[in-house]
């Protein structure tokens, strides 16, 4: 792909470096050679996991989220931990979030969350007959998070409803509308 509209780095500022991200402002060369800024969020990137029970139903989390000020039902993730393999964080967050395993994962597919001012790279895997830990696994200290299991109807119902509200899980959602669930659920 040819790159007619590259910007050039002309030099990087460190604005915070933080547990989860790091924060930069580039000053940049746009093509027509005037200069400008850019706000970038480094971010080590993500897995989620959209796990289906042998039942038909979808393994969520409901989750607060501080920068909504509100609650989410979401598919599980989490970050990556450096040199950590993505399919090893996703059977690790899995395993924290909700109490479920899975033997059977399989790549769907990764993508940026929001590529005009982050480099997050989420990787989605699909966690086919996950099965019921006999042991929690312990989980991050600050993480407190609800396990449900709904059906595809219900979580597009809670996806109208704006519970389901994030990209990820509405991503994960029409992958298995379109590929596990093509006559309903």
């Amino acid at each position: 792909m040819k790159e007619d509209f590259k910007e050039n780095t002309i030099s990087t500022e460190e604005i915070y470096k933080g547990k989860i991200i790091d924060v930069k402002v580039d000053t940049v060369q746009l093509p027509d050679g005037n200069q400008s800024k850019r706000e970038i969020v480094n971010h080590p990137g993500a897995v989620a996991v959209l796990a289906v029970t042998g039942e038909g139903k979808i393994v969520m989390v409901k989750q607060y989220r501080k920068p909504l000020e509100k609650s989410l039902l979401e598919i599980p993730a989490g970050k990556l931990e450096k040199g950590e393999d993505p399919e090893h964080t996703a059977i690790r967050e899995l395993e924290e979030e909700t109490g479920y395993s899975s033997g059977n994962l399989k790549l769907i597919n990764s993508f940026y969350t929001s590529p005009g001012f982050a480099d997050e790279l989420v990787y989605l895997y699909l966690a086919e007959d996950p099965w019921k830990l006999s042991d929690n696994v312990e989980g991050d200290d600050d993480e407190f998070v609800t396990v449900e299991e709904l059906t595809l109807g219900e979580a597009f119902r809670q996806e109208e409803e704006k519970i389901i509200h994030d990209a990820k899980t509405s991503y994960a959602l029409l992958y298995a509308k379109l590929f596990l669930f093509p006559e309903g659920d």
